[in-house]
């Protein structure tokens, strides 16, 4: 079965319209390589951790900023299609 992404997001902090787009772009990027993309209002203000398949994989908390969606593209592709290139988001 395909993987599924979850962004948890602080909605007190107004974070919806960041969570809405990441998952638009992890649903065009990885339209044939994931199952679907949920979006999660967090309990825990400040929160913003994107898990795949209940992993956490990325937490803003511990990067202490926001990942830039290129890094996140590349750490979804590296968990979930391996082989897959991301053009010029492989480019650094």
């Amino acid at each position: 079965m395909k993987p599924t992404v979850t962004i948890e997001y602080c909605p007190k902090c107004g974070w919806l319209m960041r969570a809405a787009w990441m998952a638009q772009e992890l649903l065009t990027t990885f339209a044939d390589d994931i199952y679907s993309v949920t979006l999660q209002p967090s309990e825990v203000n400040g929160s913003y951790i994107i898990y795949v398949d209940g992993v956490a994989l990325i937490n803003r908390k511990e990067l202490g900023h926001f990942p830039e969606i290129k890094e996140v593209k590349q750490l979804i592709r590296d968990k979930v299609a391996p082989e897959k290139s991301l053009g010029h988001s492989d480019r650094k």
